[in-house]
């Protein structure tokens, strides 16, 4: 059988470039040889390239994402999408394989745009039920007056980039001084941002993907930071955080986490392995976020709950490319 040539492309343009890279690195590591021809391409930029086992260095074509290589030209059968943050999460690289039409393994341009928007995804999630935290939005830096902010919140807050993740720029506030600063920071990420009420709780998660037209709900997982809370430092140095799988939660909330997270993965129109992330307490379950390219790494939640659902990495990572390429067909 011929093996299909897969891009794993990883980098990006955000402050999780260095984690997209290590989780193109786990994908380039477990993905099955026997398979698949691997193409690791590095985007930085305008600068998108694939560096070969000789370390000589390929510019993609960006006509139509191609290499031109000694003797041949390179067309890919799909793209493994392991980009966190711009432009692989926030939908521009999913019009472009669109229009090129390439499948890839992440959701669809409409979605990822509007999922990587938090604030657009909360309004929306929040027309079926699903509980979210209050807050204020602010697209403007010359607008954000913390009076006025904290006359419709109630101190602690978080203030975070409004399109972003791994809480790069995100900041918690407890005392009125803070919140300037915060605000401050989180500009310096994103030119949109948002300043939510903190829940008290525990805060939970779960994957789901779909696979041969069925869903797949990944086992619950508890999130359990060291720190005053779930931050990009807690979530990639070790130690600093511990991941319970499966979550040592009530059946009844364990239940609702994954029955809520199968209902947004489809009322959203997800596509590959999505993980939504929630706050529960004694009023219920509020919705936090949904990750449309959850991190890969060696230290990230997703291979955990797919360990523990009975998942190795190449199987799950197989499973990703070949529901890609179903659903291009049935296009």
């Amino acid at each position: 059988m011929q093996k299909l040539n897969i891009a794993i492309v990883s980098g990006g343009d955000s402050g999780e470039f260095e984690i997209s890279m290590q989780s193109g690195d786990v994908v380039k590591k477990y993905i099955d040889p026997n398979k698949y021809k691997i193409y690791p391409i590095r985007m930085k930029g305008q600068e998108w390239q694939y560096e070969c086992k000789n370390q000589n260095v390929y510019p993609i074509d960006k006509n139509d994402f191609t290499i031109e290589m000694p003797g041949e030209k390179v067309r890919f059968d799909c793209v493994f999408i392991a980009i966190h943050g711009t432009p692989g999460e926030d939908g521009k690289l999913q019009g472009y394989f669109d229009m090129l039409g390439i499948p890839y393994t992440s959701c669809d341009h409409v979605t990822s745009a509007l999922t990587f928007n938090k604030y657009f995804c909360k309004n929306y999630i929040s027309n079926f039920g699903v509980r979210t935290a209050k807050s204020v939005y602010i697209t403007n830096p010359e607008q954000a007056d913390p009076g006025h902010i904290l006359n419709q919140l109630s101190l602690p807050v978080f203030v975070k980039p409004n399109n972003g993740g791994s809480s790069v720029g995100m900041s918690k506030v407890n005392k009125p001084e803070e919140l300037e600063p915060a605000i401050v920071k989180a500009f310096e990420q994103d030119d949109e941002i948002l300043v939510e009420e903190f829940i008290k709780g525990r805060e939970i998660t779960c994957g789901v993907l779909k696979y041969n037209h069925k869903t797949l709900v990944l086992p619950v997982t508890e999130i359990i930071s060291k720190k005053e809370y779930f931050d990009y430092e807690a979530k990639y140095t070790p130690n600093l955080s511990e991941e319970v799988v499966p979550a040592q939660i009530s059946d009844k909330m364990y239940n609702e986490c994954q029955e809520t997270s199968a209902i947004l993965y489809g009322k959203l129109n997800c596509k590959g392995v999505v993980r939504f992330d929630y706050i529960f307490n004694d009023d219920g379950i509020y919705f936090l976020e949904v990750n449309t390219v959850p991190g890969l790494t060696e230290a990230s939640i997703v291979p955990k709950m797919a360990k523990c659902y009975g998942l190795t990495l190449q199987q799950l990572f197989s499973m990703l490319v070949e529901e890609s390429l179903l659903k291009s067909v049935q296009q």
